[in-house]
């Protein structure tokens, strides 16, 4: 068999060696396919640390063969001090002019109690609790208990005042009802009587009936007719005075009947409406009988006075008439009476009633909200004991040392913008040019005087946006191209007003004094400047690469035991290198700037320290090594 797989070979060179290839191919192929990936993933990590965060922009120039700079204030204001004069030498930091910084010196004050006691504030919070304190809390507690308790009693003693404040009054409603209706039935067992008897008055025959010497068709013609025929003016007055309660009579006969009609209609067991309405009908009704009676007591009062005053005999029937005319008075009268009391009674129960509801929905309103605030009190107050026996917390020290930083920086700033009024030499130099007096109000954009040095000057040059950031005294660290590893500190002591376009492109020169001459540096020297523009003492500070942004929000990745965990951010300032991290991170975290996926089972190039962990093919994650 070999033999002949030998000779199958040699005689089919070209096919053996085809299927010879065909075999180590797919022989490749099925080792990648199977063979076991061993990945890695490398994390290189930092730490977060505080420090000094550095906001510069950088300019190129040369160093200037002629040094002449125009000094110009950092701020506006009137000349009240002047100091030197043309041709005067300076050395530099001495004081030339003085602009009014009254208005400074009084923030530099405020900035000065402001940080003080922000101070004070922290003292406080730091320093353990006196026993004196911790009592007057305690018991400050105690009252609060106290209060919630006698709140929820007067809450529920109030409500079920309300509720029989409520009941009471429907009660007395109901009862006023029933008295509505037996003062009704009283009513009108008494108003037919009177009704009768006003009728008799005028209306019946009962004058001439009774043998009176006067002659008539009913009451009233008998009392006129008894009038003397020449007294015609008292004649047409009694006239008038019977006519007017004949009419009445009429109006208060259809208005009872009416009246009668519906009490009939109307019973004990009715609706309360009904009873009401028949109340005030009644009332009416009675109301009207009592100015009829008063109608018919003028006129039969007016014929009595005539007769008498004539010396004529008073008809006995009249005076019948007058004396019942008196009685049915009072009848009514107490009648309209009782039924006023009652109608103001129902008035006045319904009003109770409805007083009473209103004052339960407030009380169902406002007494859970009194509560939930006498509750948010005794939370307050037991929170307050708590923090007192416990001390404060490491978040709220953060929080008063944070604001000690800020009432500091800001007195710096209140101190640095007061030196700001104090015209200084930014170098040694022969003063030139001093042009203003005192009272001169300047500006930012005003020489006060021309400084002439022997010392060396850098000018460099910044386009348009750079430039509005620069301000005169900012701190310049400047390098030299033909003295490596040189550095020199110096400050911005002129700056354009005015820019110069070149191709479309607007620039601006800046003069930057030397802090220290170095003899190496020489006229004409390229140079590269970098402004400081702003500078955060004591932030925490994390590589600008590891910050990640997810929509509004910024993150960064930790290092939690060797394990990858994602962290929200709240950044500040930045420059090119790093970012201020205001919330979210702690000094010492590591954070991760930098994540590596190597080929197939590659491990790490070099770190200061590493760890790493090897899993299986199935396993996510492959191998993980940290880099810090």
């Amino acid at each position: 068999m070999v033999k002949k797989i030998i000779g199958f070979v040699s005689a089919h060179k070209l096919i053996a060696l085809v299927l010879t290839g065909l075999a180590i191919f797919s022989g490749y192929l099925g080792y990648q396919k199977f063979a076991t990936k061993e990945e890695s993933v490398r994390y290189v990590s930092e730490s977060v640390k505080k420090g000094v965060l550095v906001l510069s922009i950088s300019g190129t120039g040369q160093i200037a063969n002629s040094n002449q700079v125009d000094i110009k204030p950092k701020v506006s204001g009137n000349i009240v001090s002047i100091n030197a004069v043309n041709g005067q030498k300076v050395k530099k930091g001495d004081l030339v002019a003085q602009i009014d910084s009254r208005e400074a010196a009084t923030e530099v004050a405020e900035a000065k109690a402001n940080l003080e006691v922000a101070q004070l504030d922290l003292q406080e919070l730091i320093m353990p609790t006196d026993q004196s304190t911790l009592l007057q809390a305690k018991n400050s507690l105690k009252d609060a208990e106290d209060s919630l308790i006698k709140l929820r009693l007067e809450h529920e003693n109030s409500y079920k005042e309300a509720i029989d404040d409520k009941t009471n009054a429907e009660l007395n409603l109901e009862e006023s009802y029933v008295d509505a209706y037996n003062e009704i039935a009283d009513t009108f067992l008494s108003l037919p009587d009177v009704v009768g008897g006003v009728y008799n008055v005028i209306l019946s025959n009962g004058i001439i009936e009774s043998g009176a010497s006067t002659e008539g068709s009913s009451n009233k013609w008998a009392l006129v007719n008894s009038i003397n025929t020449n007294d015609w003016q008292e004649r047409d007055k009694l006239t008038n005075y019977l006519n007017s309660a004949e009419g009445a009579y009429r109006d208060v006969k259809t208005e009872y009947d009416s009246n009668f009609e519906d009490y009939r209609e109307v019973s004990r067991s009715s609706e309360e409406e009904m009873i009401e309405n028949l109340l005030a009908q009644t009332l009416e009704t009675s109301q009207n009988l009592a100015d009829l009676i008063k109608l018919e007591t003028n006129a039969i009062d007016y014929w009595v006075y005539y007769r008498t005053e004539n010396k004529l005999s008073v008809f006995s029937a009249v005076s019948t008439y007058q004396s019942n005319l008196s009685s049915y008075t009072g009848i009514v009268n107490n009648q309209i009476s009782s039924l006023l009391s009652i109608q103001n009674s129902i008035k006045n129960y319904k009003e109770s009633i409805t007083d009473a509801v209103k004052n339960i929905a407030d009380m169902e309103i406002n007494q859970p909200m009194e509560m939930a605030k006498s509750e948010r009190t005794l939370e307050e107050k037991r929170d307050a004991v708590t923090d007192l026996e416990e001390g404060a917390t490491e978040l709220e020290i953060r929080n008063k040392e944070i604001a000690v930083e800020q009432k500091r920086n800001a007195l710096v700033k209140a101190q640095q913008t007061y030196s700001d009024y104090f015209i200084t030499a930014p170098f040694d130099g022969m003063i030139v040019n001093l042009d203003v007096v005192l009272g001169d109000n300047v500006s930012g954009s005003d020489t006060v005087l021309t400084l002439i040095t022997d010392d060396k000057i850098a000018e460099v040059t910044l386009n348009e946006i750079d430039i509005a950031k620069v301000k005169l005294g900012q701190k310049v660290i400047l390098e030299f191209d033909a003295v490596p590893g040189l550095s020199v500190t110096g400050e911005v002591v002129e700056m354009d007003v005015l820019g110069t376009v070149t191709q479309g492109v607007v620039s601006y020169g800046v003069k930057i004094g030397f802090d220290i001459q170095d003899e190496t540096v020489k006229s004409g020297m390229s140079v590269s400047a970098s402004i400081i523009i702003e500078t955060k003492p004591d932030v925490l500070l994390v590589p600008i690469g590891a910050i990640k942004a997810s929509g509004d929000n910024s993150y960064v990745e930790v290092m939690v035991d060797g394990n990858n965990v994602r962290k929200e951010v709240t950044t500040g300032l930045s420059n090119d290198m790093t970012i201020e991290i205001i919330e979210g991170l702690n000094e010492g975290d590591e954070v991760i700037t930098q994540t590596i996926n190597s080929g197939y089972s590659s491990t790490a190039g070099s770190s200061s320290s590493e760890s790493s962990k090897n899993q299986g093919p199935d396993a996510m994650g492959g191998a993980m090594m940290m880099m810090r």
